[in-house]
């Protein structure tokens, strides 16, 4: 239980990296089932293992179960038992019933307890029936977790001390990566040309640390940060500028990835056109040169897959069309970037790159296409409101109220959140595969966890805003006393 423990707080110091010898050596020694633990050490156990990608399996929670195949009620007198037991059952997969059972019974039990308990006990209990741990943003998590921990009796030092080391330096390392961005962005010249387009590095680069929160990956944040910010100005033009003809010719322009092939574009796409050419080469030919693997056409493949997503959502909003549910997740998982994103986040990596990586990658694999409807899906959740203020295209909201007739808005967005529950159980399942390489897989899911911690509370003022999140993880340090 000692080890169980020591693990859990250097992860969630945001240390681990440090220490990842040290972890798959102790969880080796505890992979096998401990049967003397208790409810809290069970979960607890279960929830390294798996997050660490160390086989598991479900059936040890069975010893909590009654004749009648229920969780015991005498479970619930163990406050923090059931509260590490709600946290592993978000690792569970699409076929776990138990761990289905385990969400269900542990959440409704703990949101019963909190009014009877300490307003600490009760305010960490609501932070993690809000989001659990398996769903948080990993530098984020680390900066409130050592909050956490500096107030606790049984913090270890030296850990803490490490902790704050680590997270200056980790902070310094994002500020010069950004710094590099902001210059990169200046020099291209996108924003000061267009005015109609959003300036919003810092932020794009926050989606970054959240896929790569590890130190070591600066040059695919900052690399990735350029793809997105990019995005964002394509995404301007579809959405706000460009009339439904230019947009055809725009895509069509795309599809050629020649110089010639922007000559009969308005000048403002050409800008954006050129931007995007020479950017794209660039990284491919530092793929090249660091991995040796040639996967230009692997990278624009992503982006003619992209324009055509948002041609069709241009052609749909202009047509006044409402499409099927399924039809508009179909497109809108490409039209969010997410596989583009990681497409290119799988060949800056460079773990196990081969030609058989590319026919991958060209196909897309699922794991991609579900982080990205996870994202689709809080994307909507996240900016619905104001985008239909704006008169903007119909969303997943939208697409299955018309297509279930459901008159209540707040219905539907009940209904996609346990559609974000059930992708969630297909991607941890997705998650131990392993065609895919590890680093790969962790990119993935922090996609789709990134996501949500910026969507999660959408308009709401009363919460951090993404301004918050990037003062808090990039220019506040955290205080030495």
């Amino acid at each position: 239980m000692v080890a169980l423990k020591m693990i859990d707080s250097i992860q969630g110091l945001g240390i681990g990296h440090h220490l990842e010898d040290e972890i798959n050596i102790q969880l080796g020694r505890i992979c096998d089932w401990d049967l003397s633990l208790d409810l809290f050490g069970t979960s607890l156990q279960f929830r390294l293992l798996r997050h660490n990608g160390w086989p598991t399996c479900s059936d040890v929670f069975k010893k909590y179960l009654d004749k009648s195949g229920n969780f015991k009620e005498s479970l619930t007198k163990d406050i923090w038992g059931m509260l590490s037991l709600y946290e592993a059952s978000h690792l569970g997969t699409e076929d776990e019933e138990i761990l289905k059972r385990a969400m269900k019974f542990s959440s409704a039990h703990l949101n019963e307890l909190i009014p009877h308990l300490s307003p600490e006990i009760g305010r960490n209990i609501a932070k993690s029936l809000t989001l659990p741990k398996h769903l948080r943003m990993a530098r984020l998590e680390a900066r409130n977790y050592m909050e956490e921990y500096s107030k606790g009796s049984n913090q270890i030092p030296a850990l803490l001390e490490l902790a704050k080391l680590d997270s200056d330096m980790v902070q310094s390392l994002h500020q010069r990566e950004l710094t590099e961005i902001c210059r990169w962005s200046k020099e291209l010249g996108l924003i000061e040309r267009l005015s109609f387009a959003r300036d919003r590095p810092t932020e794009c680069f926050l989606w970054t640390v959240g896929i790569f929160p590890e130190p070591c990956y600066s040059n695919c944040r900052i690399e990735l940060t350029k793809t997105i910010c990019i995005l964002d100005v394509i995404d301007d033009i579809f959405d706000n500028y460009g009339t439904l003809e230019d947009l055809v010719l725009f895509t069509k322009a795309i599809k050629r990835w020649d110089l010639d092939g922007m000559e009969q574009l308005p000048e403002y796409m050409k800008i954006c056109y050129m931007a995007l050419y020479n950017t794209t080469n660039e990284i491919a030919y530092r793929i090249q040169k660091e991995h040796g693997l040639t996967v230009v056409s692997c990278l624009k493949k992503t982006w003619m897959d992209m324009f055509d997503a948002y041609l069709e959502e241009a052609k749909w909003f202009n047509s006044g069309y409402v499409p099927s549910f399924k039809t508009y997740l179909d497109n809108g998982v490409i039209s969010v970037g997410s596989c583009m994103a990681l497409v290119h986040s799988t060949f800056l990596i460079g773990d196990g790159l081969s030609k058989e990586t590319i026919s991958m990658m060209k196909q897309y694999p699922r794991l991609f296409s579900c982080s990205g409807e996870i994202l689709r899906l809080w994307d909507d959740l996240g900016t619905s409101t104001e985008e239909q203020e704006r008169g903007d295209n119909a969303c997943s909201i939208q697409c299955l109220m018309k297509e279930n007739n459901i008159s209540d808005e707040n219905e539907a967005r009940k209904h996609l959140r346990l559609l974000i529950g059930n992708l969630w159980r297909e991607l941890n399942g997705l998650a131990m595969s392993k065609t895919i390489p590890l680093s790969v897989v962790k990119a993935s899911l922090n996609m789709a966890r990134t996501a949500q911690v910026i969507y999660q509370h959408g308009d709401d003022q009363s919460t951090f805003t993404v301004d918050d999140y990037v003062q808090t993880l990039i220019f506040t340090s955290f205080p030495n006393s």
